[in-house]
């Protein structure tokens, strides 16, 4: 079976790394920025400092601090409007997967024409988006380096999934100086997001060899590192070693993709407006209850990468030690427990399964659910 491979054409890592970016962005000739962020780290004058090293570049910008929690098609537009009165000839995301889609939102609808909702689904586009700087401020969503652009369309209480190759942004940048203002419950749910693209990534259908290795290592990193980071915000080794894992386990679902745990999570973000990396952890460990059936050999694996003691273990008990390993994790961060606690209904079940089920990232799950399954799933997650 074939195999292709997306990631950025340059990606810049490590502690001060930042204004070797400035350098790097400067050598691509560009005049002028739309500086995509939202309004907290445009008040906290993070946005203005970019703006700033970018001047000192000769690179005139203009700031946009719309992108909300979960990004929506207005979002996107009134972006796209400031892009082209501004006459901007490339976009910098600068935040967490929030900023990063939305911009990649804007850059795609830029060059391609359109709305957003033209391009959901896989490869929808015709054109490169516009060139996208991508500067990474938190440790989890990997949207800085994949080609997934995930957007709210509120007139249908959805999250829409675009799997493009052209939102592949040309350059991302993580220094994790810039994220060691992340508050404990941003870090703890944006290393939550990691691991289950981690996982996800390895249980899937389309996993090869490459994807295994990056969800492997980012597995471990996460496992080791986490904690001390949500415990002690300024411990820069350890924002550095989130840095690396949630940026290899980008590597491994952007190419291998995922499953039903963000095919779900989505449902819940886009219904009921709810943060994305709590939600993938409060369903991971009951996605992979279902899946255990079928790949108990592989989430073997999983357990021994988050440390866990599987030796004489079958598989199926090397399968219950990960999703114990993963519970174990959520609790020390402080993940709330379930659905119920997160403002979630019963009764709308049924919907947020039957929208799941069309979502794209639930094509590659190891095993095929129908509806009652879905239901089920979101059902012992409450």
């Amino acid at each position: 079976m074939s195999s292709t491979f997306f990631i950025p054409a340059v990606n810049i890592m490590g502690s001060g790394c930042l204004d070797e970016a400035m350098v790097a962005i400067r050598n691509y000739g560009f005049r002028k920025a739309l500086i995509v962020t939202d309004a907290g780290l445009a008040k906290a004058g993070v946005a203005a400092m970019i703006a700033e090293k970018l001047a000192m570049q000769d690179i005139d910008s203009v700031i946009f601090d719309g992108a909300k929690p979960n990004p929506s098609i207005a979002n996107v537009e009134a972006g796209l409007g400031l892009l082209k009165e501004s006459r901007c000839d490339f976009i910098v995301s600068l935040g967490g997967g929030s900023p990063h889609d939305c911009a990649k939102g804007i850059a795609l609808c830029a060059t391609n024409g359109g709305q957003i909702r033209d391009y959901e689904g896989v490869d929808q586009s015709s054109k490169p988006q516009l060139p996208l700087i991508a500067i990474n401020t938190t440790a989890g969503t990997a949207s800085e380096m994949t080609r997934f652009c995930i957007i709210t369309d509120e007139s249908r209480h959805v999250k829409m999934a675009i799997v493009d190759r052209n939102v592949t942004p040309l350059l991302s940048v993580n220094d994790p100086a810039l994220m060691l203002a992340m508050p404990k419950s941003l870090t703890a749910a944006t290393g939550m997001d990691a691991l289950t693209h981690a996982i996800e990534a390895y249980v899937s259908t389309a996993a090869n060899p490459i994807t295994d290795a990056c969800a492997l290592k980012a597995m471990t990193l996460i496992s080791n590192n986490l904690r001390l980071a949500v415990r002690d915000g300024s411990d820069l080794a350890a924002r550095e070693n989130m840095a690396y894992a949630q940026f290899l386990a980008g590597m491994a679902f952007n190419n291998a993709s995922l499953g039903y745990v963000h095919a779900m999570a989505h449902q819940l973000g886009g219904f009921y407006d709810l943060p994305h990396g709590v939600c993938n952890a409060v369903l991971l460990p009951h996605v992979q209850t279902f899946n255990a059936l079928v790949c108990a050999e592989r989430l073997t694996d999983v357990a021994h990468a988050m440390g866990a003691d599987i030796r004489g273990f079958s598989p199926e008990e090397g399968a219950q030690a990960a999703i114990a390993a993963i519970r174990c994790l959520a609790r020390d961060v402080d993940i709330p427990g379930g659905l119920r606690d997160l403002g979630a209904k019963c009764t709308d079940i049924p919907l947020l399964a039957a929208n799941a089920l069309k979502d794209a990232c639930g094509l590659t799950n190891p095993r095929a659910a129908d509806q009652r399954q879905i239901e089920e799933i979101f059902r012992s997650a409450f």
